[in-house]
């Protein structure tokens, strides 16, 4: 979490990105990390963020949280 600075929530690059392919649905160049729980019924991924790491104390916050359920094609926004 802590290479490259403190990043940011969107950059110029992000947005190409997501110009470039339909199929991403988020972006974000914060430092953090994916947490994930899985069961029969969902996937949900919950984006974790920090908004510094050049220095301590950085409150962790949830940037998105998107799911994935049985049966049900596509990506939703939790």
């Amino acid at each position: 979490m802590t290479s490259g600075g403190d990043g940011a929530d969107m950059t110029a690059e992000g947005q190409r990105f997501l110009q470039a392919n339909r199929h991403l649905k988020f972006f974000d160049s914060q430092r953090g990390y994916v947490r994930v729980h899985v069961d029969r019924q969902r996937w949900q991924s919950d984006f974790r963020v920090l908004p510094f790491v050049t220095r301590p104390g950085a409150p962790i916050a949830t940037r998105a949280s998107y799911v994935v359920e049985d049966k049900r094609p596509g990506v939703l926004l939790a």
